[in-house]
């Protein structure tokens, strides 16, 4: 042990031994090492996944609010444009937002935020940004209902802006189309026409854009052209309205003639 010590005569042999008996430990450690590798990685995996799932939630959360802030721009111009038609109207307005919509296909009503008490009356004209929508058909202390002109019980005396045409607007039950009645085959009316109200039916103060034409169709043998119509206003995608006032003895004129009438909707 001594010459050992001194000279390291028996290090070639630990050599050899601790060469020999390196599988056997490293064997004896593999377990552990790769548990604790395996730990690690299940821990970082968990921690990447939880990541990801915050992020998710985050990305959904902010889509969200993006949604609403779309809705929102989108509710801001409806009002700009809405604002800028009041403009052009020169009878006093009320605007005034939706409620509800009838689930009624046969029935085209609506329900605004709006009633008699702020001066609603029945068979008070009601319009959009784009032209008119309808007439108060009932109206409550604090809320009113509105036939829409494509409504199949409610008519409109229109005019051709271009020839001076008059003419009946009738609703088809199809929000997005209009037809004139008994025109006859002769009359002045081409698709591209800009239909206005004329009137004449006591209700809708005149000059108020209406509708397109669409198409005139005459059938021989017929004595009437069948003429069909786009309305002008967005009767499916309006929430913002203004309610027209005209004078007050276009009100008590009004007022009586819808106490007289059976139909609220014609005019």
């Amino acid at each position: 042990m001594f010459l050992d010590h001194r000279r390291q005569l028996a290090q070639p042999v630990r050599d050899a031994l601790s060469l020999l008996a390196y599988p056997v430990q490293a064997a004896v450690d593999l377990p552990f090492g790769l548990g604790a590798q395996l730990k690690e990685q299940f821990s970082s995996r968990r921690q990447l996944l939880e990541q990801i799932a915050q992020l998710q939630a985050q990305q959904l959360l902010y889509e969200a609010r993006l949604q609403r802030l779309d809705a929102l721009e989108r509710e801001n111009i409806a009002l700009r444009e809405l604002l800028q038609s009041s403009y052009q109207v020169t009878e006093s307005v009320l605007a005034a937002s939706l409620m509800r919509v009838d689930l009624d296909p046969a029935a085209h009503l609506v329900q605004i935020n709006k009633g008699s008490r702020t001066g609603v009356y029945v068979g008070q004209p009601v319009l959009d940004a784009r032209g008119v929508m309808g007439q108060v058909d009932q109206v409550g202390p604090l809320s009113a209902v509105v036939r829409l002109i494509t409504d199949p019980s409610h008519a409109i005396p229109v005019q051709v802006n271009r020839s001076g045409v008059r003419a009946i607007a009738q609703g088809t039950g199809d929000t997005s189309r209009l037809e004139l009645v008994h025109v006859p085959n002769n009359a002045d009316i081409e698709p591209g026409d800009l239909l206005v109200t004329s009137g004449f039916g006591g209700r809708f103060p005149p000059g108020y854009p209406v509708g397109r034409v669409t198409s005139v169709v005459i059938e021989p043998g017929q004595p009437f052209a069948r003429i069909s119509v786009e309305p002008a206003a967005a009767l499916d995608r309006s929430r913002q309205v203004l309610l027209v006032r005209p004078s007050n003895q276009a009100i008590e004129t009004t007022a009586a003639e819808a106490e007289t009438e059976p139909t609220a909707g014609r005019p």
